[in-house]
């Protein structure tokens, strides 16, 4: 009597979508559809629905004009929701309110992810005016002060291939919207160890950023604040810088669970 042969089950989307994403996150960039089918050995139209749901659901960003997928804004925060409830939520929000109460500045902390910069912490402070930024919020990575000092310290392959990937739209005169300016500047910031946004996301307001580096000395986020030009400026943003790169240490070693 032949054995009966037993049937393989079926992945389930979950299954689907989850190998999709380990194979995203092995990448030091996008990645493109012929890849990910070799990879996984879905066929395309099934691996074209899973990617078409973790993109509606923001897991995912696809490249503009290109059939290329790297992680999204949403997953990104996920991940920094996972970081900060291991015990650690409380210790980093006080740390980014010491920064508020010394420098008497609104401070955000936030993440690149795809094209935008994601902001996953705020404390305001209480000096008017003030400028609200809501966290969760998205905004174009090239504009602010903390999306550039995290494109600053990422690995130079992957710096480049974001900066490909931005949609250098201007939002004031001061914007840079040409991808080998923003490169030269991404240099000068890594140089320097800070980023300046200097009325490049609203006219009127200047931000300083630094990156939170991990051990390897790449960004794992950002730390920033934003104030009115008359508060914060040019001549005195390296002091501002200066007392954020203390924080930014103080959080890398929260992180990574250094006494």
């Amino acid at each position: 009597m032949k054995p009966q042969s037993v049937k393989k089950r079926s992945a389930t989307t979950l299954e689907k979508a989850l190998q999709v994403l380990e194979v995203i996150l092995e990448q030091p960039q996008s990645i493109g559809m012929p890849d990910l089918t070799d990879r996984l050995g879905m066929s395309r139209q099934s691996l074209h629905r899973v990617l078409q749901q973790m993109h509606e659901q923001g897991l995912i960003v696809k490249i503009p004009n290109r059939d290329r997928f790297a992680i999204g804004a949403r997953l990104s925060k996920l991940a920094f929701d996972i970081i900060r409830s291991a015990n650690q939520g409380i210790p980093i929000l006080a740390t980014i309110q010491k920064v508020v109460a010394d420098m008497g500045e609104s401070c955000t902390l936030g993440v690149v992810a795809g094209r935008d910069y994601v902001y996953i912490e705020r404390v305001e402070c209480e000096r008017e005016p003030r400028i609200h930024i809501v966290t969760g919020i998205q905004l174009p990575a090239h504009i602010t002060s903390g999306g550039k000092a995290m494109m600053a310290f990422l690995p130079d392959k992957v710096k480049v291939k974001t900066v490909q990937t931005l949609d250098l739209v201007a939002w004031t005169k001061n914007t840079i919207i040409d991808p080998d300016e923003l490169l030269i500047e991404l240099e000068v910031i890594r140089k320097r160890g800070y980023a300046i946004g200097d009325e490049e996301y609203s006219e009127g307001i200047m931000g300083v950023g630094v990156p939170v580096l991990a051990p390897d000395g790449f960004a794992l986020a950002s730390l920033a604040i934003h104030a009115p030009i008359h508060r914060v400026t040019l001549e005195n943003a390296p002091q501002y810088a200066e007392k954020l790169q203390a924080a930014a240490s103080r959080l890398a070693e929260i992180w990574y669970m250094k006494d």
